[in-house]
């Protein structure tokens, strides 16, 4: 199958490679490694949708403008507000690809792990020729029972927090819950602020009254929306399944958080840099605002008229 071959299989592997190599050969302390190695091969990435974050925020003086510009025709406003994305390089959803492409990490990473707790041998099995003859997996072939499947022997890795044979395993629900809320704290840093923005509830109401939507303030309640939203989803998801893949989300969670936090305090010089590298134009060279300003230049009377006038009195 094409997604275990290219995919999961790898992804397994490089969890293998990890587990093999440690020291004491703890299976929690590689899923936290295997954590902090995907989130730096991912950081290029991450690096790309903080500086989309930046240009939003910095963008905002320019957007009001815009709104002022053209004067409740929202058909106009779509076009120059897209127009002004356009000649930034900013995707008003730039932030939901970091989600969308770890969603492949984490099924896979559920299916490797479902099958190394299911069979602690496939250990050994499932992983590359190359890495069956290190030290460990060759000791693991022999004896499958030296697999230690916890987070140095606190958590047990393989429950859930809701077992199916009820009850509540309360430590894989403190790695749950975190995982929830440091998800909700990570998409708040990301989240552009607007006092004067309306939730989506209104804008849908009011679009059901035909009257048409402002592309902005759809992208902002979206985005809002998005902050509660994908909590929620990350608390069910995990919530019944190995708490090993809670750990992964709530580790990865705090690694994002921190690398938010250090480059959105920084100065904006070096991503600023990259926005402003090709001449931008101002909103007034957008074909739509040169109309909109063509339409309210006031006409003056010339000054040469007064002093012709002012000569033929003389006379």
């Amino acid at each position: 199958m094409f997604f275990t071959t290219y995919i999961v299989q790898p992804i397994f592997n490089l969890l293998v490679l990890i587990y093999a190599v440690l020291p004491g050969h703890n299976f929690g302390l590689a899923v936290i490694v295997f954590t902090i190695v995907i989130r730096l091969l991912l950081w290029p990435l991450v690096k790309r949708q903080l500086h989309q974050t930046k240009m939003m925020r910095k963008l905002q003086p320019e957007l009001k403008r815009v709104k002022k510009e053209a004067k409740g025709d929202r058909q106009k406003e779509s076009v120059m507000v897209m127009a002004l994305y356009k000649e930034h390089g900013v995707s008003p959803f730039g932030s939901i690809g970091i989600l969308l492409l770890q969603l492949p990490i984490l099924i896979a990473l559920y299916d490797g792990l479902r099958r190394v707790l299911t069979d602690p041998h496939q250990l050994v099995s499932f992983a590359y020729p190359q890495l069956q003859h290190l030290p460990w997996l060759e000791q693991l072939a022999h004896n499958s029972r030296l697999f230690d499947h916890t987070l140095f022997g606190v958590v047990n890795l393989t429950q859930s927090a809701l077992p199916n044979a009820g009850g509540v395993y309360f430590p894989a629900l403190v790695i749950v819950l975190g995982s929830a809320i440091i998800q909700y704290y990570q998409g708040k840093q990301l989240l552009v602020t607007d006092k004067n923005s309306r939730s989506l509830r209104d804008i849908l109401r009011e679009a059901g009254q035909g009257k048409q939507a402002d592309q902005s303030e759809v992208s902002a309640a979206m985005s809002n929306v998005t902050r509660f939203l994908i909590p929620v989803m990350v608390l069910l998801f995990t919530i019944h399944l190995p708490s090993a893949l809670g750990l992964y989300w709530l580790v990865g969670g705090l690694i994002a958080f921190g690398q938010q936090w250090l480059i959105l305090r920084e100065d904006e010089t070096e991503l600023e840099a990259l926005a402003d590298a090709s001449p931008a134009k101002n909103v007034a060279a957008i074909p739509e605002a040169e109309v909109v300003s063509t339409e309210t230049k006031p006409t003056n009377t010339p000054k040469p008229k007064t002093k012709r006038s002012k000569r033929r009195k003389r006379r």
